[in-house]
Order: structure tokens, then C-alpha cells, then sequence
């Protein structure tokens, strides 16, 4: 048997392991070197969608102190609240903007969470990283044709194929921003402020603060923690994955256009925004996009400095006292209940997925479309009313305070089920839209908007409902037919049938028929209204 200490395939083995250890002790070196400086830190780069990103991991110190909302990003400047760290939403600001407001109630129970809870865990946060020359049009890193020349990320490979090594965030030079963790920084923020000074405000919604505050003795108190656990909590790191504001070969546009629609996309896959947010802010959805630029440009919507605003951003409803004439959310269901019928391929095949953005000639003609459409809506007598009275007046119910004219028109449910039918007319039946219009005109003159509470109203039982006396949705269907029909586009006779009798089903509360006189009748006496000529 031979000895072991001179085995030749012991000696190899003890070699490489020497060898895999200087190398081992060479990389620290190295990389204490690199990372001793605060402005690198260790990524790995990836790459998904086209968008190459950088992941590592922070100080929870470091990103409370260095990381901002993403309402701070310069181009959001103009209309950029201080106070509640949100954006203002006009018509300046709405093509531009980027998050959902702030709620600054989450605040205090993240930061108990963090400080309380021993196994607290946030998921990794999305970040941008901006530069100063972004916002100079005039800056040497634009080309004559306004393309960036570089990226906002500055990224030194320490490997072959360019996957690991790190990222500069030198103070100087960088900014950075929260894309997706907005609210998981702010209850960071607090936390540091906390440890700092030993009590942190409360907050409601809109970052108006109560009376009471958290305490470092309270928390001490009641979870039992321990003063030096607390202070051991700055150092703890969160995944954090950068991306660039700009990259080389990128427009201002097409880098905004982008950084927008990764915006929408993490949320999509998150926490859901609400309808009027989505619409908003999608970048990808044709309709979203052409029901922004009718609600800032279009005469009958746009902000004026001598009137009120007429369209709610955020809200889906309307209430009967708003001065609003509708939602973004509205807007958006009118451009894809009236131009899909035209631009079917705008919607996704399946819903969960994310639609494509059409083409740039595409949308503008989409848009022009939509433009004749409200130019038509505004030609209307009860339109015309709002430059003499204001939009609650001619909303209200005449039952309510006040009262009102209870008009279809000023209503979010009636302006979609309109849209609806006039885009089946348009598109599928091949009518003019003015001769459409010559007809409603003459409809509306005549008081057939208004007055939707009364029995002797078309739309008495589909949009309003007599037994809750309030807007009822689900008529919305019915009330897009109904135009259809009296505009002349149902000539079917079977169809014709199908419709009144779900007309008269409509008109049926409690199993008693309400004719268009007011008295009860039987439901097959409910004949359809007059076509409009």
C-alpha cells in the first residue's frame, strides 16, 4: 500500500484547493477595494423586455436617504406638491404623469411593521436612475437628432461577459428614483426617522397630520423590542433593481414613453390601479391614450381658466353637486365603446393580457376620429347649456336638493351607452355622423335627455331606476339599442321585438308595467318609441 502523504491525486487536490483560496482571498481584496467606495456598488446586470437592469441590494439607510419618490422626477417638477410629495393632476400634468398619489396613512403601521415584526421582509423595490443632462435639451449628451448618447447608468464589468460588476451612484452625478415601492420607501423613511428622533407623525391620506405620533418608547413597550435591535435596523439591506432614465440611442419621449409603461406593467402584475389611474397613465392601450388627449384638448373638456374643471381624473362616478361634466374613466369607455368599432384589434385577445400600443399614424387617426365625435357632442343644445349654467343643475334629479334636469347627457353611464350606439352607427351601419347628429339635436330640443325620473322619459327604468330612485349601470346595454334604434339603424323585425320587450322588462317594478303615460299597463302595451328623422 502506498503512502498517502506522497499520493500524486492528494497533492493536486491540496494544490487547487491553496490556489481556489488565493484566488478567493485576491477577489476580497479587490472588491474592497472597488466597494470601499460609497458612490459603487456590486450588481449583476439582466436584461428582460429589452430594458437591461442592475440588481443588488442597499442599506435600508441608504435608501431612505438617497432614493425619492418618483413625483420628484424633474419633468414632474411643474405640478409637484412638497407638502404631500404627489403630483397636482391637471390638464398640464396628466400626460406627464407617473404614480398614484401617495397614501400617507400606510406610513405609521409599515414602519410598526418594520420595527416590530422580528421577520419583516420587503420585496426587492424598482428604481431609476436619472442625470442631470436629461433635462437639458441643450446638453452635449443629445445628439443633433435629440437621441441620448450614453445612458443614465454608468456600469463597470468585472467579468468577461459583462453579467457582474458596479454601479456608479455617485452623489454628484445621480439621482434615483422609486418606480415601484413608493410606499415601501416611505414607511423605510419613517422608520429612520423614528430611530433618529424617537417619535414619528401620524398621517391620514393626503399627509395632513393628526395630533398623535409613534414613539421608540412605545414600540419598546408594547412588542417588547429591544432599544439596540431598533438601532441595528438602518444596516439591514432590501433588494433594490435600477434602471436607466434614458438610454443611449433613446429620444426624451421614448425613454419617458418607456419607463411609463414599465410603471403600468408592475402595478398591473401588483396591486390593481384603479380604472381612472390606468387610464391615466397606460401607455400601451390605444384608448386610454386618445381618451387622454380628447379630456386635455378637446374644447368641450379641457381646463379653461374661467371655468371649473369638467373632468374627474381619478374618481369612476360622478356625485349629483360635482361641477365635473365627467370622468377620465368615462372618457376612456366612450373611445373604446365608439372606436372599437372600428379599431377591434386595440383590445388585447385575452383580457389578463397587456394590450399593444397601436401605431403613431394609427392612434392620430384614432384620435382625429374621437375629436369629430365630441365636436358633434358639443354641438348639442344641452351642451351648449354649460356655458350659462353650471353641470349640477342640469345633473341633479328634480326630487333633489335644488333640484335639476336630470339629464342623460350629465351623467358618466349616459355619455358611454351614447358612445356605444353612435359608434355601431358609424362604423358597422355605415351612417353619417352629422346626419346622426342633425336627429339628436332635434331629440335633445325636444327634451328627450332630460327628465330621466319621469315615466314619459325613454330612459325612465334603463338608466334610471324608479325603485332606488338613482343611475342604474346595468341599463347602459339596453340604452346604447334604444339609440341605435330610434336613429334607424335596427330594421330587423325580430330584433325590433326582442328590443321592446326588454324594454318593457325595464319599465316593470314589482311586477307592474309603467307606461310612457305614467299608468300601469300591461307590458305588451309598451310599444317602442318614435325613429327620429
Amino acid at each position: 500500500m502506498k503512502d498517502s502523504a506522497s499520493d500524486p491525486t492528494t497533492d493536486i487536490a491540496s494544490e487547487y484547493l491553496q490556489r481556489e483560496i488565493k484566488d478567493q482571498q485576491l477577489l476580497a481584496l479587490l472588491l474592497e477595494k472597488f466597494l470601499g467606495r460609497k458612490d459603487r456598488i456590486l450588481v449583476q446586470k439582466t436584461e428582460m423586455g429589452g430594458t437591461e437592469a442592475y440588481v443588488g441590494s442597499v442599506t435600508l439607510e441608504w435608501f431612505a436617504g438617497r432614493v425619492h419618490f418618483a413625483s420628484g422626477l424633474p419633468l414632474l417638477q411643474k405640478k409637484y406638491n412638497p407638502e404631500t410629495d404627489n403630483i397636482e393632476i391637471d390638464a398640464d400634468s396628466i400626460d406627464e404623469i407617473q404614480q398614484r398619489p401617495l397614501d400617507w396613512s400606510r406610513q405609521a403601521p409599515l414602519v410598526q411593521y418594520l420595527a416590530a415584526r422580528k421577520n419583516h421582509k420587503f420585496p426587492p423595490v424598482l428604481v431609476v436612475i436619472n442625470q442631470p443632462w436629461v433635462d437639458n435639451p441643450k446638453a452635449a449628451e443629445w445628439d443633433s437628432q435629440g437621441r441620448a448618447t450614453k445612458s443614465t447608468t454608468e456600469f463597470t464589468p468585472l467579468d468577461k461577459d459583462d453579467k457582474v460588476g458596479l454601479l456608479n451612484l455617485s452623489e454628484e452625478n445621480v439621482t434615483i428614483y422609486a418606480l415601484d415601492g413608493q410606499h415601501r420607501l416611505m414607511g423605510v423613511q419613517g422608520l429612520m426617522e423614528l430611530i433618529k428622533t424617537g417619535k414619528l407623525q401620524r398621517y391620514r391620506k393626503d399627509k395632513t397630520a393628526y395630533e398623535t405620533f409613534i414613539t421608540l418608547a412605545d414600540l419598546v413597550e408594547q412588542y417588547r423590542v429591544e432599544p439596540s435591535y431598533l438601532q441595528s435596523l438602518p444596516k439591514e439591506k432590501i433588494g433594490i433593481e435600477f434602471i436607466c432614465a434614458v438610454a443611449a440611442g433613446e429620444t426624451r419621449e421614448e425613454a419617458r414613453r418607456r419607463v411609463r409603461s414599465i410603471f403600468v406593467h408592475v402595478n398591473l402584475m401588483a396591486a390593481p390601479l384603479s380604472k381612472g389611474q390606468l387610464a391615466q397613465l397606460n401607455e400601451d392601450d390605444g384608448f386610454s391614450i386618445v381618451a387622454r388627449k380628447i379630456a386635455v384638448n378637446h374644447p368641450l373638456l379641457e381646463q379653461q381658466e374661467t371655468r371649473k374643471p369638467r373632468v374627474n381624473w381619478n374618481s369612476a362616478t360622478v356625485a349629483a353637486n360635482s361641477t365635473v361634466l365627467t370622468t377620465l374613466q368615462a372618457v376612456k369607455e366612450m373611445s373604446e365603446r365608439y372606436l372599437g368599432q372600428k379599431y377591434s384589434h386595440w383590445k388585447p385577445l385575452d383580457k389578463g393580457l397587456i394590450p399593444m400600443r397601436p401605431e403613431d399614424e394609427e392612434l392620430e387617426e384614432g384620435i382625429q376620429e374621437f375629436h369629430k365625435l365630441f365636436d358633434c357632442l358639443a354641438s348639442l343644445p344641452s351642451y351648449k347649456l354649460l356655458e350659462d349654467e353650471g353641470t349640477p343643475a342640469l345633473r341633479r334629479f328634480s326630487f333633489e336638493k335644488d333640484g335639476g334636469e336630470g339629464n342623460m347627457l350629465f351623467r358618466p353611464v349616459g355619455q358611454v351607452a351614447l358612445a356605444q350606439a353612435l359608434g355601431i352607427l358609424v362604423f358597422k351601419k355605415g351612417l353619417s355622423l352629422a346626419d346622426i347628429f342633425k336627429k339628436l339635436q332635434k331629440f335633445d330640443r325636444s327634451g328627450g335627455f332630460s327628465g330621466m325620473e319621469y315615466p314619459q322619459s325613454l330612459w325612465y327604468g334603463i338608466l334610471y331606476d324608479p325603485n332606488k330612485k338613482r343611475v342604474q349601470v346595468a341599463g347602459r346595454d339596453l340604452a346604447a339599442k334604444l339609440f341605435i334604434y330610434i336613429l334607424g339603424g335596427i330594421q330587423d323585425q325580430m330584433e325590433r321585438a326582442e328590443l321592446r320587450k326588454d324594454l318593457a322588462k325595464a319599465r316593470t317594478v314589482e311586477n307592474k308595467t309603467i307606461g310612457f303615460d305614467g299608468k300601469f299597463v300591461e307590458p305588451k302595451a309598451v310599444g317602442l318609441p318614435y325613429i327620429l328623422n
